[in-house]
Formats: structure tokens, C-alpha cells, sequence
């Protein structure tokens, strides 16, 4: 498996995704989903406090068992968990949603710590100084943001003091489907050298290839949810369509199609997607391997319009 840096971490092309542990998956598939990717030389795991009621960080813990070293753990604070954990990114908060990520994962390290969203109510100075002291005392190896525009993570960089800790990756939704960060995010990565970290990367499932065309949605998957449902349009599953058969005319899967696409862009440390199974681990490690050459992205872009 390839790895590549997000700050000083060395983190694996593929990722593990953890926002099914404890909520879509029980305990025993959750730790099975850990294992795979092991395994498979999958390193990188993004968890967050929220993720499963906060079961999720706990699920990781207890799959990586004695191979927490194996490990670079991502986790994220910031969103309101209930009435007493509710969420921002003030220092105090910070600092009491640390112990805890800290506790659930039974570690005395995270390696990367993410602020899960934006919080307008707090200078991001103060944030960053919160942060820069759980780096000072060994807490956190790196830190990172999730879901910032191109001018907040300017503000964010031009709030750090000399010598402490920066932003040094951002997580937001992008995918073929999802083209947003393509404007102002992506070239300011470029520029900052942040590491760009896409969550959503085969679009809620549409570029998995069990969406077909004229076939009923398989019962139990992502977009029957209400909110999701309108994806499946005529004109997104015709692309899909196409991506099929294209990704076929190269020996590919659309899932290998939509994992090596957003894999040769240098700003783009590892693909985060998650897991239900260790057989869907397994497709995930291995849809890295199609080096896409300029004149197959160029074919791919054509297809998508």
C-alpha cells in the first residue's frame, strides 16, 4: 500500500472511514472491518467523537487491540454530541472533547485531531492555540479541518504563531459527482501545501456500480434514505452508465475508476471511504492500482460533461 504525508504523519493511499462502526454496523463487523484493513496495509482511520454516538472511536480501539502503533488515528471534534457535550471549538471544549476522544480510543495520542466544522462564534486564534497546546504536550501529532471554505483555511493560516501548530489537512465532500472544491479549495491546498482529505468520495454509493440503470434500488443501501433519493437521476445514472462501460474498456471497476481518479491528484494524501465488510475493505485497497494516465482523465471528464 502506498503511503503518502499529511504533515509529518506518513498515511496510507486508502483509508478506512469509520461513520458505520456502532450505528449501521454491530460491534463484531466493526472490529472485522479494523482487521481487513490492517490486513491490507491500510493504516489511515477516520473516526470522529460524533461518529455512532461516540461508539465508534471506542470500536476502533477495540479492533486495533495491541496494534494501536500500526495505526494513524484521525479523529474530529466540534459537533454538538447531546446537552452537556455541545460542540464549537472554544479552548475549554477543545480540551475536555480531547480527554475524552483520548479515553474512548484508549490511547495517550492522537495523530491527527480535526475540528469537524467551522465555529463563527470562536476566533479561530483561540482555537489554534488550543490545539497547539495538546500538540505541546504530546496529545495530538497533527492537526486538521474539516468542511472550510479557501478563505477560512487563509484566516487559519494567517493566525498561526510562529513556530505552532498549523491546519495541515481539510476534509471536505468531493468526488466526481461533487466537483465544488475543484474552484478555490483544491488550488489553495496547492498553495498552503495542505493536504486535501475527500469524504464522500464514490458520491453516497453512486459510484459503486450497484446503481443501475432502469433497476430498482437494492433495499437497505444509502440512497433510498429521504435526502439522498434525488441522486438518482436520469442524467447521473446515465453518467454512471458510461463510466461502466469506460472503466470496463480498461479492465477496471467504476469503484477502481472513482478511488484512482481522485488518487492521481498530488494534493490528495489517501481516499477515505468507509467499510461494512472485509470484502469491501479489500475492493477498496486494491482500487488504488489504475495509474491514470492525462489522456484517460481527459476521457473521464468527457463522459461527466
Amino acid at each position: 500500500m502506498q503511503t503518502r504525508p499529511i504533515g509529518s504523519l506518513q498515511v496510507s493511499l486508502v483509508g478506512i472511514g469509520t461513520n458505520n462502526f456502532g450505528r449501521r454496523i454491530d460491534d463484531a463487523a466493526s472490529i472485522a472491518v479494523v482487521h481487513a484493513a490492517l490486513d491490507e496495509g491500510i493504516n489511515f482511520f477516520d473516526t470522529a467523537d460524533i461518529y455512532g454516538g461516540t461508539r465508534s472511536e471506542e470500536l476502533l480501539a477495540e479492533g486495533l487491540g495491541n496494534r494501536r502503533k500500526d495505526a494513524i488515528i484521525a479523529t474530529k471534534f466540534g459537533i454538538p454530541i447531546d446537552e452537556q457535550r455541545k460542540g464549537g471549538a472554544s479552548p475549554a471544549y477543545i480540551k475536555q472533547a480531547a480527554e475524552d476522544s483520548l479515553k474512548r480510543l484508549k490511547t495517550d495520542y492522537i495523530d491527527l485531531y480535526q475540528l469537524h466544522r467551522p465555529d463563527l462564534t470562536v476566533p479561530i486564534a483561540d482555537t489554534l492555540g488550543a490545539l497547539n497546546e495538546l500538540v505541546q504536550a504530546g496529545k495530538v501529532r497533527e492537526i486538521g479541518c474539516s468542511n472550510f471554505s479557501a478563505a477560512q483555511l487563509q484566516e487559519a493560516e494567517a493566525a498561526v504563531k510562529s513556530g505552532a501548530a498549523r491546519f495541515v489537512s481539510v476534509q471536505n465532500a468531493y468526488s466526481l459527482f461533487d466537483r465544488e472544491p475543484e474552484a478555490e479549495v483544491l488550488p489553495e491546498c496547492a498553495k498552503l501545501g495542505i493536504g486535501f482529505l475527500p469524504y464522500f468520495p464514490l458520491a453516497n454509493g453512486l459510484l459503486t456500480g450497484k446503481y443501475r440503470k432502469d433497476q430498482p434500488v437494492p433495499e437497505g443501501t444509502r440512497l433510498q434514505n429521504p435526502g439522498k433519493s434525488e441522486l438518482l437521476t436520469d442524467d447521473n445514472l446515465n453518467k454512471v452508465e458510461a463510466l461502466i462501460k469506460y472503466a470496463e474498456s480498461k479492465g477496471h471497476t467504476i469503484l477502481e475508476l472513482a478511488f484512482s481518479w481522485l488518487a492521481t491528484n498530488p494534493v490528495i494524501p489517501s481516499v477515505i471511504a468507509g467499510a461494512t465488510s472485509p470484502k469491501q475493505v479489500q475492493s477498496n485497497a486494491k482500487a488504488v492500482n489504475w495509474n491514470m494516465t492525462a489522456a484517460e482523465r481527459a476521457e473521464i471528464e468527457s463522459i461527466m460533461g
